[in-house]
């Protein structure tokens, strides 16, 4: 029996392309796909990615350094990061007030890992454009996933009671309500924002976000297709919509739009990481690692892609890959209580090269114990850990049974042997009798009467008056 294995589905709650900062404990970040063969629904670890660059051309009439940060943006997508930061100095080196540059090359230094120097570009974008949208939401982001929500909020509040009609500051300040698990303030920011402008996309999508949050889901789709229908090339949009899909239980529509998403932005991580547990769950295994492999790759840090990357494999048979990839999880973040989960179910379920039977029930009791450990409350845990002792007494009787079956093929062969070391010898098999002689043959009848007289004898002086006739020539080669 294959039992199902836990998937993390990133719920992308914040913004164009970008991961949120991690929600509150007890909040569920994300909604999980419900359990079937190979995937269960279990809970997420929202783990922070880097947002790909935004597609806004710079302002300004320097037509080289429009095209320069058009393939900026085309090679951070590709993930060519070091060219795309390349290309962005040289935008600025042209024009050092082009302040969405600065706002990709803050995105650039924070896929890299540098924070500190991500928090300094988007502070340059916005002392250029103090209410650029973009800016403000990365900031935030930022800020929040740093543990600094209050210091975002003030930034925030302090920038919209100056400019009451800007959107970016109420973005922010959305932002920043919604990591703090305040969805009916992310309500009251995203509608003032929409009262400006009822086209903003970000606004609904952090109204959607608010809504589900409080349980709306269908309100959360109705918000979600307008944002759609405003802009139908949004990846964002496209992953929070399959997302609040699969909590209404529409799985194969949720599945087009992770699908929508991940070919929109090839480089968004986590939509690939959605849309390769949705082909995790329906079975097609090559798929879901190429769309996980390629999640990874893009955010080595991702740690839930990793997990259903090893779902992924463990479908495929690649027992051996599964496992690194669950481990290297479990090393990377030991807290998380799915990796052991899974872990589990692995050496529970499968025949590990290598590895001994009853070695292997006793690693999968001893990590399913260490998921409850974690926190884990997997209701079938119980059911799995009898399976597994199940699994342990089975193949000791079996090998008793072999065991046994060993020894009576040995008692029976010793029995044979002994036998035949007892047993007479066979008697020697008689000779076999000469033949007879047979009737002598009777001596020769003697003639009572004297043999006629011989002939006589040609006289030899006399010669034959003809010669004897001649002999016909033997052809050559003539076989008659």
């Amino acid at each position: 029996m294959k039992r199902a294995s836990a998937t993390s589905l990133l719920y992308l709650l914040l913004g164009a392309c970008a991961s949120a900062p991690k929600a509150p404990e007890g909040q569920p970040a994300a909604a999980a796909p419900a359990p079937a063969p190979g995937t269960a629904a279990a809970p997420v670890t929202q783990t922070p990615g880097v947002p790909p660059p935004s597609v806004t051309p710079p302002a300004t009439t320097d037509a080289a350094a429009r095209a320069e940060f058009a393939r900026a943006v085309q090679l951070a997508q590709g993930g060519d990061v070091a060219g795309a930061e390349r290309a962005l100095q040289q935008v600025l080196g042209r024009d050092s007030r082009l302040d969405h540059a600065w706002t990709d090359l803050g995105v650039l230094a924070e896929r890299k890992g540098d924070l500190a120097g991500a928090e300094k570009d988007y502070r340059q974008a916005l002392a250029i454009a103090p209410d650029q949208e973009a800016a403000w939401d990365f900031l935030a982001r930022l800020l929040c996933r740093q543990g600094r929500c209050q210091e975002a909020g003030q930034l925030a509040r302090t920038r919209s009671a100056a400019a009451p009609n800007a959107a970016g500051p109420r973005i922010a300040l959305a932002v920043v309500l919604l990591a703090s698990n305040q969805p009916e303030g992310v309500e009251t920011e995203a509608k003032k924002v929409l009262k400006e402008d009822e086209r903003n996309v970000r606004a609904m999508q952090l109204l959607a976000q608010a809504y589900f949050r409080q349980g709306k889901y269908e309100l959360a789709k109705l918000v979600l297709e307008n944002a759609r229908a405003v802009d139908g090339t949004d990846a964002a949009t496209h992953n929070l919509l399959g997302t609040t899909l699969l909590r209404l239980k529409q799985k194969p529509q949720a599945l087009e739009e992770f699908r929508a998403a991940a070919t929109a932005r090839p480089d968004f991580a986590e939509a690939r990481n959605n849309y390769g547990v949705m082909l995790v769950e329906a079975g097609d295994y090559e798929g879901a690692v190429h769309e996980l492999e390629a999640a990874v790759a893009l955010a080595p840090d991702l740690l839930p892609a990793h997990l259903n990357l090893g779902n992924a494999y463990r479908g495929k048979q690649d027992l051996a890959r599964a496992e690194q990839q669950y481990k290297k999880v479990a090393q990377l973040q030991p807290a998380l209580a799915d990796t052991y989960f899974n872990l589990a179910v692995l050496n529970l379920d499968s025949e590990l090269p290598g590895v001994d039977t009853i070695d292997r029930m006793n690693r999968a009791i001893a990590y399913f114990k260490t998921y409850r450990d974690k926190g884990g409350t997997d209701e079938r845990v119980d059911q799995y850990l009898r399976d597994a002792a199940k699994g342990i007494d089975r193949e000791q009787r079996r090998r008793e049974r072999e065991k046994k079956d060993q020894l009576r093929k040995a008692d029976k062969e010793r029995e044979a042997a002994a036998a035949a070391a007892k047993a007479p010898p066979p008697a020697p098999a008689p000779a076999k009798p000469a033949a007879a002689p047979g009737p002598a043959k009777p001596a020769s009848k003697l003639s009572d009467t004297a043999p006629p007289p011989a002939a006589p004898a040609k006289p030899a002086s006399k010669l034959s008056e003809t010669p004897p006739p001649q002999a016909p020539a033997k052809l050559g080669g003539d076989d008659k």
